[in-house]
């Protein structure tokens, strides 16, 4: 089927929207705003109010104020997820590095005979040599300039300008698990093949902050692993009744992390002020559980 949709005009947006029974109070800021935002980008924040997905009629009442409050709230949640991120990303970067560097030298990185699988290693190091190329930081450039043998600078250089994705397969493919395993001990978590999960998961849910996608009332891809409350060394959360490809699994998993590496860290207040501040934002969309004030994480 061939797409023949023609654009139209922020006005012309305005009055289908109005003709699908959406209220807009003021037409002239729903222009400005659709001048800044686009529509397919703001449309996302309408779907919810939707009474009929093929037709696109809104339900009784449901107002464009609403879905600006909940694009609004979704753009600060962004933020206090990139930056939590960045905290995650950091520290496990210093303990992988310290760490398998300490028992496997400076360029463990480069030995396929430390990796589980072959293939998956030399597509890491295909787009690790891409990736320093890339890179406009001085240290690599002063290395580069300097030495020629080996082929990439040691691994606190290097792996400190790969993307959080491939350090992540780096980790996942790794043949030693022992070692692993302390790296997920140093975070308070369980075990390995958890702290995988965790890596995965939040690589994505970064991704979509980094491109401005939707967070808020999305599945998510990479689900991660949840483990109960007695194995879990923190503050947790009951888990039998939480979606894995919801947001809320994701900000547990996330909380949890940065309060072992950061205790005085103020996500979790930022999240609960955030939601305080936007009313309208229903928490089971984003897979929050019924009682989740409640747990000790979020206490």
């Amino acid at each position: 089927m061939q797409y023949n949709k023609k654009p139209i005009s922020i006005a012309d947006q305005i009055a289908q929207l109005k003709n699908r029974g959406l209220i807009i109070e003021d037409e002239n800021i729903a222009e400005k705003v659709l001048s800044i935002i686009s529509y397919f980008r703001f449309v996302n924040y309408l779907r919810p109010m939707e009474e009929d997905k093929v037709t696109h009629k809104f339900k009784p009442g449901k107002r464009f104020s609403n879905a600006l409050d909940l694009y609004y709230f979704d753009k600060t949640l962004r933020s206090v997820l990139f930056s939590a991120i960045q905290t995650v990303e950091i520290a496990l970067r210093t303990s992988v590095i310290q760490h398998f560097s300490m028992k496997y030298g400076p360029f463990w990185f480069m030995k396929s005979k430390l990796f589980k699988d072959d293939e998956m290693h030399k597509a890491c190091l295909k787009t690790i040599k891409t990736e320093l190329k890339r890179t406009k930081e001085d240290y690599i450039k002063e290395h580069f300039a300097k030495y020629d043998r080996p082929s990439m600078p040691p691994s606190w250089k290097t792996l400190e300008v790969v993307s959080f994705g491939t350090l992540g397969k780096l980790y996942s493919n790794f043949a030693d698990t022992s070692i692993k395993k302390t790296v997920a001990r140093s975070f308070n978590v369980p075990n390995h093949e958890v702290l995988d999960s965790w890596i995965a998961a939040l690589a994505a849910l970064r991704n979509c902050c980094a491109h401005h996608a939707r967070t808020w009332n999305r599945k998510y891809p990479m689900k991660p692993q949840l483990p109960p409350i007695k194995k879990m060394r923190a503050d947790w959360v009951d888990v039998s009744a939480v979606d894995p490809s919801r947001l809320y699994a994701l900000l547990c998993c996330l909380i949890y992390w940065v309060n072992n590496i950061q205790p005085d860290n103020t996500i979790k207040d930022d999240i609960l002020q955030l939601m305080k501040k936007h009313p309208n934002v229903d928490p089971s969309a984003m897979g929050f559980t019924k009682g989740w004030e409640q747990e000790a994480l979020w206490r």
